[in-house]
């Protein structure tokens, strides 16, 4: 991939995420990880992140919820969205924990020359792995702590048994495409290249897709509530 191209995802990531991080100062979300969650996803999905936070996501003004309040007709924004679109958000929460976790482990694994069985991919997905796991135990846990009155124990519990299955799909389809990526078009995994970065960038998208269904499948379970 030529660098420009490269760098265009890339601008293209960051001014999504901007934009949205701008919006959202105005438009908190009532689950506060949200705030973290929906620029995170416009990281990895260019503008089309900013379609799917304005059209999925986004909350009224400070004001208008305040009046709301008031008024006594607050409510949650996203409870009548259709089905798909509450497994979409689940998706990109899931998304937001495991994205987080890989741009910390990325760079961590290209400056220790990480490798496990010698393999420095398989190194980068080992860290890449238990970093995602971390940050998308700690995106369940810390809303059902908010939003329940569950000791930690039992929470951290079902922060686990709710984000197992859509961490592992999420990393699995990131890992697919990043082992069809790096000896086309890459070479090598160094954190430190723009090549590197606008392969993650489709590698979290595709690791978005392939969470989508793991993330139905767990709604359906009453394991995970549609957002």
């Amino acid at each position: 991939m030529p660098p420009v191209i490269a760098w265009s995802f890339i601008i293209a990531g960051l001014v999504t995420a901007v934009a949205i991080a701008l919006d959202i100062a105005r438009r908190p979300q009532h689950m506060k990880v949200m705030n973290v969650t929906w620029p995170v996803t416009g990281l990895y999905m260019p503008v089309i992140g900013w379609w799917a936070y304005t059209a999925m996501g986004r909350a009224p003004t400070r004001s208008q919820q305040q009046e709301a309040h008031h008024g006594d007709h607050a409510h949650h924004h996203h409870s009548s969205k259709p089905k798909w679109q509450g497994v979409f958000v689940s998706a990109t929460h899931c998304g937001g924990g495991c994205t987080l976790g890989d741009v910390i482990a990325s760079p961590i694994a290209t400056l220790t020359a990480f490798t496990l069985f010698g393999s420095a991919m398989a190194g980068h997905f080992l860290l890449a792995f238990l970093f995602a796991y971390a940050f998308g135990v700690l995106f369940q846990y810390l809303p059902i702590r908010a939003m329940s009155d569950q000791p930690p124990g039992a929470a951290l519990r079902d922060a686990i048994k709710a984000d197992t299955l859509s961490l592992i799909a999420f990393q699995a389809g990131m890992y697919l495409w990043m082992l069809i990526a790096t000896p086309l078009w890459l070479g090598e995994m160094n954190a430190f290249t723009p090549e590197f970065w606008a392969m993650m960038q489709i590698a979290m998208l595709v690791g978005f897709l392939t969470s989508y269904p793991a993330n139905w499948v767990l709604i359906n379970k009453g394991i995970k509530h549609a957002m």
